[in-house]
C-alpha cells in the first residue's frame, strides 16, 4: 500500500501530515517542527558592533551584517525538514509527499532538497495552511487536493515520478 505524507510549512512551523483519514475515521497524530526563528528586531537588536575607521582619526562606524540572518534562520529550519524527511524516507515511512508552502519557503525548500526526495514529491502547492488548527486540517487538505489525497484536484503542480 502507497503512503503519501503531506508537508504544510511556512517559515516557523513544518507539519508533517502521515496519510489523510478516510471519512469517519480519526486523523493520526502529525509531526510538528518549529523553528528558533528570530524577529529582525531580535537579532539586530545584538548589535554587529562598532569599529575604529583607520582612515580617519577616532571615527566609528557600525559594522554590518555579512549575511541576512532571518534567511540563514530559514534556510537552516528548512535543513532540518529535510533532515527529518529523509530519515522517514530511508525507514520507508512514506513513497509520496504533497507540499504546501507558502511561497518563499517553498522555493529555499526546491533548492534544497536532495534528488531522492525529489523524486517523491507528487504535487506542490504554493499555499500557506500551517495555521489551520489540527482538527480542521484533513479537511482543508481533502478540499485543496480535490477529494482524498492521492488524486489530483485544484491548486497544485504536479511534478516527479508520479
Amino acid at each position: 500500500m502507497k503512503t503519501e505524507w503531506i508537508l504544510v510549512m511556512n517559515a516557523t512551523r513544518a507539519r508533517f501530515i502521515r496519510g489523510l483519514p478516510k471519512s469517519g475515521e480519526p486523523a493520526e497524530s502529525e509531526l510538528v517542527l518549529r523553528s528558533e526563528s528570530h524577529k529582525l528586531r531580535d537579532v539586530m537588536s545584538d548589535k554587529a558592533g562598532r569599529s575604529f575607521s583607520s582612515a580617519s582619526k577616532g571615527r566609528r562606524s557600525a559594522l554590518s551584517y555579512g549575511t541576512d540572518p532571518l534567511r540563514e534562520d530559514e534556510i537552516a529550519f528548512v535543513r532540518e525538514i529535510i533532515a527529518l524527511l529523509e530519515t522517514h524516507r530511508r525507514a520507508g515511512d512514506f513513497d509520496s509527499l504533497v507540499v504546501f508552502a507558502d511561497p518563499h519557503m517553498l522555493g529555499l525548500l526546491r533548492d534544497k532538497l536532495p534528488v531522492a526526495l525529489k523524486s517523491l514529491i507528487r504535487r506542490e502547492i504554493p499555499k500557506n495552511l500551517a495555521g489551520i488548527v489540527e482538527t480542521a486540517l484533513p479537511e482543508v487538505l481533502k478540499h485543496e487536493l480535490g477529494g482524498e489525497s492521492g488524486h489530483f484536484g485544484k491548486g497544485g503542480l504536479a511534478i516527479g515520478n508520479h
